[in-house]
């Protein structure tokens, strides 16, 4: 075990309280009960290891002696088969693939819209993005019906990544609507998972207020 911990203890994740890549992250290392020492990154404050390690300044970046990775897709599957109890994928390739697709839709059509509607600079933005987010989000009601988390019986790295956007939602001003009772269903049924209340920060916290 002191071994173990040892290895553990050099992983270092430099994260944002409040961004969405870096929380997905954040909750895999709590799912998986990993010790990493996370350094918080606000604003444009970028500490000088992190300029000097990641050529792009951006979070989260992991470093885990000479490894540096600084995309939190990459991230969180070098975690995911770094620390592969409990697994967070699937073992078929074929179930494997269809959830490595499910993550790229999850980042291409409701990652970049959160990312518009946070980073909008005239209203008008914002409102046409959370419009396409919400309508992309309840498009998919049917298939949050089907199992208890996304597609699956157990809690997976796309769960992992659509919590932090669902999480947001009240911050961005969408409601949903009585009709998607099985996202509403879903939403407290990760929201109460030790892992998902540990992986929060304060700042994160506050966005349910």
């Amino acid at each position: 075990m002191g071994i173990v911990a040892d290895k553990r203890s050099v992983m270092t994740l430099f994260s944002s309280p409040t961004c969405f890549y870096s929380h997905r992250t954040r909750l895999v290392m709590a799912e998986k009960n990993i010790n990493i020492e996370v350094v918080n990154v606000e604003g444009n404050d970028m500490p000088e290891d992190l300029i000097d390690l990641n050529p792009y300044h951006t979070v989260p970046t992991l470093v885990d002696r000479d490894l540096v990775l600084y995309d939190s897709r990459v991230i969180i599957e070098y975690l995911d088969e770094r620390f592969p109890h409990p697994p967070l994928m699937p073992v078929d390739p074929v179930t494997r693939a269809q959830f490595r697709l499910a993550l790229y839709r999850i980042e291409k059509d409701w990652y970049t819209m959160a990312e518009q509607i946070e980073n909008a600079s005239e209203k008008r933005q914002a409102t046409r993005a959370k419009k396409i987010l919400a309508e992309s989000i309840l498009s998919s009601v049917d298939v949050f019906s089907i199992k208890p988390y996304f597609l699956s019986d157990d809690f997976s790295l796309v769960d992992c990544s659509i919590a932090p956007i669902l999480w947001r939602l009240h911050s961005y001003g969408i409601e949903l609507p009585a009709s998607a009772k099985p996202i509403q269903a879903y939403m407290n049924l990760v929201f109460s998972r030790p892992s998902f209340q540990e992986s929060l920060t304060e700042l994160e916290h506050e966005l349910q207020q």
